[in-house]
């Protein structure tokens, strides 16, 4: 049986996953062995674990890295996301080579090919470069995305504080395939339910830290790949929405793109717009916290935007604000958190102004978030907001630009002593399979795509030259050009046509002889009649004599 046809089917038996929480590892025999490492099907005669039997990879026991983090979360097994993720599992699959996935039966990001070792390189454009066509296939896949139940994800609903007092079973919700999305950026920042019935709130494991940059090009990534199954296009990129310098949303806030919003300060879409009808999750975080409870999934009202409606943040970042954050040679200095000076990725993500010292207001990233003063200003429910994917694609194209200006190495980003979740050795919550921040802090080629406006194309030597240069050695040129021709001709006349007249006569003159009277002639015509005197009429014909001197 050819491999291709193999993978495809085990695939669609398995119900491939990328992301936490997949369903093949949330039944009572995965979550009572700590085992996610989904079976292949036996009837292709492997009926292996991550398809161990194809060479795909191996289950293996999880590897924790025990470096301490910061003093800022005080607590031991208090949260499921702590020592991730191992609350739920010990043991994952292992993959080899460039196969990827929950069980192995997917390609890394950057390869394609049954065996997974073709190289493929995918163009990020700006969303206002799209076709029609494009930009159509884009909202398309994320309205889909949208009112699809998820065949590959699920999500706990059951309070890990529950789970340590009462030894609750975790249950398990099924949502679409978009609000799993969402409700990972929730669950990242979500509070910790402490079991002495308080709550602690200073903790994030996506945020305020070095994994920020890290966690969000993953969980592009995974949002990229997902979109491309409902269009099904392995060539499906998302776009980015280059924001510097507007004053106002723009066509971005359009119902061409991803909707207006009504006049007034109700927040709600116009209903021209494909999301006007989108309910959100996951944005009462108060309530989570005094019902002691978390989000379920349940829809909890429409989608809200009011942009440029709050005074400190009526337009959006500067050119200038990007420029100077390119100029931060450190990617993350102590203490590595929202505190940081002079820190890159801290001044990126907005808790810095664009010069690098620290700030108490937002800039960069986090102005984006609340010049939208709605669904999108809140860590916890902006991913509902489709904006979240263009905007962090922008974001994710300035860490870019850092990345091949600086091309740090990995010890930049701190081994131990940064926020929980945060060093890069840790396994960034709440991905499965498995990846570290480390893991991440490379380039976008090794990851299978690039943005236009970064590619580098080889100019040909009169536009490497510039514009100056060029038209200064072509008129030049010319003029050199004309000035030999001159050159040329001159001395051809003054030394090549003497010498050949040296060689043939001089014409002096020419001098016409009379001819001599002939009487036959004129008795001859004497006799005609002369009908047509203008044509008949003949002349005698003169003859001439040159004379040499």
């Amino acid at each position: 049986m050819p491999k291709m046809f193999l993978v495809v089917f085990c695939s669609l038996l398995l119900g491939t996953c990328y992301g936490q929480f997949p369903r093949a590892c949330t039944d009572d025999l995965s979550l009572s062995t700590g085992r996610c490492c989904p079976l292949w099907p036996a009837s292709d005669g492997t009926g292996s674990p991550c398809g161990e039997a194809l060479g795909r990879g191996t289950c293996r026991q999880i590897q924790l890295d025990d470096s301490p983090h910061s003093p800022s979360y005080p607590y031991v097994g208090a949260d499921d996301r702590e020592r991730w993720p191992t609350v739920y599992w010990n043991w994952t699959c292992e993959c080899r080579g460039n196969f990827y996935g929950v069980d192995c039966s997917e390609c890394k990001y950057g390869y394609v090919g049954p065996d997974c070792n073709e190289r493929k390189i995918l163009i990020r454009r700006n969303i206002f470069d799209l076709s029609w066509w494009d930009r159509t296939r884009f909202l398309r896949a994320l309205d889909e995305s949208k009112t699809t139940v998820s065949e590959r994800w699920v999500i706990p609903v059951t309070p890990y504080v529950d789970v340590l007092a009462n030894g609750t079973k975790p249950a398990f919700a099924n949502v679409t395939t978009y609000n799993v999305l969402a409700w990972m950026h929730y669950y990242v920042s979500r509070n910790v339910l402490l079991p002495d019935g308080g709550v602690f709130e200073n903790i994030d494991f996506a945020h305020e830290g070095p994994g920020f940059l890290p966690w969000h090009r993953v969980f592009l990534l995974l949002w990229e790949r997902e979109l491309a199954r409902f269009v099904e296009d392995e060539d499906f990129t998302i776009p980015y929405w280059d924001w510097r310098d507007l004053d106002e949303c723009g066509d971005v806030c359009t119902d061409d793109f991803l909707g207006a919003t009504f006049q007034g300060f109700s927040g709600r879409l116009s209903n021209g717009s494909v999301f006007s009808d989108w309910q959100v999750i996951c944005t009462r975080d108060d309530e989570y916290d005094e019902l002691r409870t978390v989000c379920d999934g349940s829809p909890e009202g429409p989608l809200l935007r009011n942009p440029g409606t709050v005074p400190d943040y009526s337009t959006l970042p500067r050119w200038q604000d990007v420029q100077d954050v390119l100029k931060l040679d450190q990617y993350e200095p102590p203490p590595y958190d929202r505190s940081a000076n002079f820190s890159f990725r801290n001044t990126l993500e907005g808790f810095a102004a664009p010069d690098g010292t620290a700030s108490v207001r937002s800039y960069l990233h986090n102005a984006v978030h609340r010049f939208m003063n709605g669904t999108l200003s809140s860590v916890g429910s902006s991913a509902n907001d489709p904006l979240f994917i263009i905007h962090h694609a922008y974001v994710d194209s300035i860490y870019e630009v850092w990345l091949r200006k600086f091309r740090p190495n990995v010890s930049a980003l701190t081994a131990e002593n940064a926020p929980i979740g945060h060093n890069r050795g840790s396994f960034m919550v709440p991905f499965v399979p498995l990846h570290k921040s480390a893991d991440f802090f490379a380039l976008a080629a090794d990851f299978g795509y690039d943005y236009d406006y970064l590619i580098e194309t080889e100019l040909a030597w009169w536009e490497d030259l510039g514009f100056l240069k060029f038209y200064g050695l072509l008129v030049g040129g010319m003029m050199m050009g004309v000035l030999l021709l001159v050159l040329t001709v001159t001395t051809s006349r003054r030394y090549c046509c003497p010498a050949r007249q040296i060689y043939r006569p001089r014409i002096r003159r020419i001098v016409r002889v009379p001819t001599e009277y002939d009487p036959t002639e004129t008795e001859e015509s004497s006799g005609e009649t002369e009908t047509t005197p203008l044509i008949n009429k003949q002349e005698p014909e003169p003859r001439y004599a040159v004379v040499y001197l």
